[in-house]
C-alpha cells in the first residue's frame, strides 16, 4: 500500500509442521482428565486406589507390628525395662523402614501415573 512505511508491513511466515498430529479419534489420557471425562475419571481413580492399597498396606503391617504390644506387656508385668527397650529401640528400625517403603512405593505410583498420562 502506498504511504505505509517498509517497516510496518506485514509479513505471513510459513513452515513445515512440527509435530505429526494423531488421528482425530484419538485423544490422550492428558485431555481425557483435564476434560473430566469418565475415562479420566478412571486413570485418577486408578491413581488413588494404588495410593490406599499401599497405605492399607503399611497400617495392616504397623497394626500387626504394634498391636500386640499391650498384649505381651500385660503378660510380663515385672518386665518395666523390657517395655522401654522395645518401644525405644526395637521398635525404630522397622517403623523407619516400613515410612522408607511407603514412601518409594508412593512416588512409584505417581510416576506410573505419570508415564500413562504424558503417554511415553
Amino acid at each position: 500500500m502506498p504511504g505505509q512505511d517498509p517497516a510496518e508491513r506485514r509479513v505471513v511466515v510459513t513452515g513445515p509442521p512440527r509435530r505429526a498430529r494423531r488421528a482425530s479419534g484419538y485423544y490422550r489420557p492428558r485431555t481425557e482428565i483435564d476434560e473430566q471425562t469418565t475415562l479420566g475419571h478412571t486413570y485418577v481413580r486408578s491413581l488413588m486406589r494404588s495410593q490406599l492399597r499401599a497405605g492399607l498396606a503399611v497400617f495392616a503391617f504397623l497394626v500387626l507390628l504394634v498391636g500386640p504390644l499391650p498384649l505381651v506387656f500385660a503378660a510380663m508385668p515385672d518386665a518395666r525395662r523390657l517395655e522401654w527397650a522395645v518401644l525405644g529401640f526395637c521398635l525404630y528400625a522397622p517403623l523407619v523402614l516400613l515410612a522408607l517403603w511407603y514412601v518409594r512405593r508412593a512416588e512409584r505410583n505417581e510416576r506410573d501415573f505419570v508415564r500413562l498420562v504424558e503417554d511415553r
